[in-house]
Formats: C-alpha cells, structure tokens, sequence
C-alpha cells in the first residue's frame, strides 16, 4: 500500500472510531405538547415549572447526552393541534420522545403518532383511563380519576355520607370520575340521587348549583379541571347558601388545586377531597421539591400536582436513559420504564409494568388554614392505588 492510500485508511478508521462519540454528544430531545395558553394555560405553566425543578437539582445531561426540552402549545383543549404539533416534533424536529399531554382529548389524538412513530410518550397529567391503552409506548406517571375518585366515595361511605349528588365536567375523565364514584358508592349503599354533567369549556354553574340545592343531598361529588372552574364553582357555592343549608363538598383534588387554593379563599375551608399530591405533604423529597421550584420559577407562586408529575416524568425519563445507556429507542425506553419505581414529592409510585400506569398513594385531605395560609391537609390515606377503571 502506498502511503496516499495508507493515510486515506487511517483517516477513516479514526472517523469511524469518533463516531460513538459524536452520536454521544447528540442531545436527547423531548417534545413537551400542552397549552401554555388559553383558559388551561396554568397546565402548561406548571409542566414547564415541573421540567426546570427536576433539572435544578439534577442538571440536563443523563447517560452523557444532554437533555433538551422543546415546548410547544396547543392553546386547548385542541386534538387536531396537539397531533399536528407532534407530527412536526417527530417529523422536523426529530425528538426522541413526546411528553406533557395536560388534557385527555389532546393525548388520546397523539397515541396514534407515538405508535407508529415508535416514540415514548409520557403523561404529565391527562387523566381517562383509556390513555395508556391507546399506545404500546405510552407510559403515565400522574394519575387516573377512577383511581381518585373510588377511594373518595369508600371514606365517604365510611364515614356516613349516604346521599349525594355527583356534579362533573362532560368528557372522558369526568365520566370517568363520575363511574367510579358512584359504583363504589353505591356498592357500599350510598345513593346517588341525581348526577349532573357541566360542559368542559366556559360553563354556567348558577343553575346547576340551583338543582344540587333542591336536590337536597348530604353532599355534592364534583370533578371540575384544576383552575378557574373549581373558583367560579366555590363562589357560587358560597352564594347561593348551600353550606348553610348543610351540603358538604366532597370532591378530587383538582377542586382545591394548590395552586389555586389561595384565590377560592375561605370558603374552601372544611372541603374534603381525595387526590394523590398536596404541598401540604410532610417528606423530605417534597421540601426538596417545593425549594427547587421556588429557586427554578421565581414568581411563579406555588406549584401543583402537574408540576409533580412533571418532576416525576422528568425522573422516569433519566431513570430510563440510565439503564439504556443514553439509548432513546422507543421499545427501550419503555421497556426501563416498566416495572420501575420512583420516590416522588407525593411518596412512593410505581409504572405497573403491565398497564404503563401509575400505582400510588391516595390521600384524604381537609382544607384548613396552616400558619394563615390555605391547605390541603392530609388526615387518611389508600396505599397502592392501581387505576379502576379498566
């Protein structure tokens, strides 16, 4: 071999051997779709929140790639945006994985893309139980509403609430809620006198408020979306005299969302509600938690139950990486998922290696004032909370 052609031969030998370390340096790239705005914009908000605490405390490089998040908001709930928006992160942006999903409507119309693009897909929060059936690549690491909403109706039935009306938002995770609510409570001989079913977008509560009133149940079961509803429904609540008349709330989280809490004020006081996280949780991960939130969003004000779950996403997702070796094939990826279990703010959770789902603690919790500020104090609980509802 002359020396020309020997040199030519060295050249690609020592390309080829800096090849792995090139794919190394290629950043894992995650396409976080929800809406950052609109009237859910807080989802969004508080997801981006979740994502900058994890990375706070634990950087943005896992198995030697650096992690890089690419946001993208569907303004929602909007389908047809959130799947054009995923097909364009897969398509040009050439993402990794898809994660975020704050509405059900939205996830469900990006299962598809995920499948064929095998792509994991994580849930931050959309909540139907169907989700995780939709996609072999579709892990969830918030939480479902039959899973919150059965342990609900067991205390209620418990503690001698035996006639309720059940109030919910029209849409898959408020039928959800509303079936298994009324199956456990039931089953456990409570009556349900009449169910109520509020549009998801911009609804007018008086005259819903009106009938549960007339109704005259011992309490009222609502699932509202975390935000603006479960404020406008404690106003009229208030209003129109229904505590005075002797009807408790009880109800899922997303009600007395932490977020929020502050702005529903002092009528709030006394509801009960079932959920899976409060800032209220006494835990060293969850000080650590609430500390690098403040420190990652300042004045972004308190965090919720979707920031966690982003935090949490956030873990599963390096956890994963980690056994991968930096590998983001989809089958891969889920496959570290499976099976894997994660101290959370909330307390332990684990991703059934069967469902995709998470299994979890649900606690019951009373909102009371803590040195002068608003909490969701937790007082019972129901350990390993798997999904009901499928």
């Amino acid at each position: 071999m002359t020396i020309a052609p020997l040199l030519r031969a060295i050249a690609a030998c020592s390309a080829l051997a800096l090849l792995p370390a090139a794919q190394a340096a290629e950043p894992v790239r995650i396409g976080l779709i929800a809406p950052f705005s609109g009237s859910f914009a807080d989802y969004g908000k508080q997801m981006e929140g979740g994502v900058k605490a994890y990375q706070k405390l634990h950087g943005d490089t896992v198995a030697g790639r650096k992690v890089q998040v690419i946001m993208k908001d569907t303004t929602g709930p909007a389908p047809d945006v959130a799947k054009r928006l995923a097909q364009e992160l897969v398509v040009r942006d050439k993402v990794d994985m898809l994660a975020g999903f704050g509405l059900t409507p939205e996830a469900l119309a990006v299962a598809p893309v995920a499948e064929q693009a095998k792509k994991a897909m994580v849930i931050f929060n959309a909540a139907s139980s169907i989700i995780t059936t939709k996609s072999n690549y579709i892990a969830r690491v918030s939480m479902t509403l039959p899973q919150i909403s059965a342990p609900m109706a067991t205390w209620a039935v418990r503690n001698n609430v035996r006639k309720v009306v059940t109030l919910v938002a029209d849409y898959a995770p408020g039928i959800d809620a509303e079936t298994a609510f009324k199956t456990n409570f039931i089953g456990g001989g409570g009556q349900v006198i009449e169910s109520i079913r509020v549009p998801l977008r911009n609804p007018e509560f008086a005259p819903f408020i009106q009938r549960i009133k007339d109704a005259k149940p011992e309490a009222v079961f609502l699932f509202l979306p975390a935000g603006e509803q479960g404020v406008a429904f404690m106003k009229g609540f208030r209003e129109r005299g229904l505590a005075e008349a002797g009807i408790r709330v009880i109800a899922t989280g997303d009600l007395t969302d932490d977020h929020v809490l502050p702005a529903m004020g002092d009528a709030t006081l006394g509801v009960i509600t079932s959920f899976h996280y409060s800032m209220a949780h006494d835990s060293r991960e969850n000080k650590a938690f609430l500390k690098a939130f403040a420190d990652a969003n300042p004045g972004a004000g308190r965090p919720n139950f979707m920031a966690v779950a982003a935090f949490d996403g956030m873990n599963a997702i390096y956890e994963a990486l980690k056994k991968t070796g930096g590998a983001t094939d989809g089958d891969k990826v889920i496959g570290a998922m499976k099976g894997m279990k994660i101290m959370s703010p909330r307390g332990p959770i684990t991703i059934d290696p069967v469902t995709r789902d998470v299994v979890q603690t649900v606690y019951i919790r009373k909102v009371e004032k803590v040195n002068g500020e608003l909490y969701n104090v937790e007082f019972d609980k129901f350990a390993d909370v798997k999904d009901s509802g499928k």
